[in-house]
C-alpha cells in the first residue's frame, strides 16, 4: 500500500509542477487563469494530499491492527 501510494504522489507531484507552469506560462493580465487548468491544479493537489496522508499511514500503522 505504502508503495501505491508513494507512487501515486510522485506522479501528482509531477503533474501539479507541469500544470502550474501551464497556467503561469498561459495566464494573461486581462482574462485571468483558465478555470479548467485551475480545476486540474485544485484536483491534484487533493490527490497529492491524500496519497502522502495513506503513505504516512500505512508507514506508520504497518503491521499494527
Amino acid at each position: 500500500m505504502q508503495k501505491i501510494a508513494t507512487k501515486v504522489f510522485v506522479w501528482a507531484s509531477i503533474s501539479f509542477a507541469i500544470i502550474g507552469m501551464i497556467m503561469v506560462l498561459t495566464t494573461s493580465e486581462n482574462t485571468g487563469p483558465n478555470p479548467t487548468m485551475l480545476r486540474f491544479l485544485f484536483a491534484s493537489v487533493i490527490v497529492i494530499l491524500t496519497s502522502f496522508a495513506l503513505s504516512v499511514a500505512s508507514k506508520y500503522l504497518n503491521g499494527k491492527s
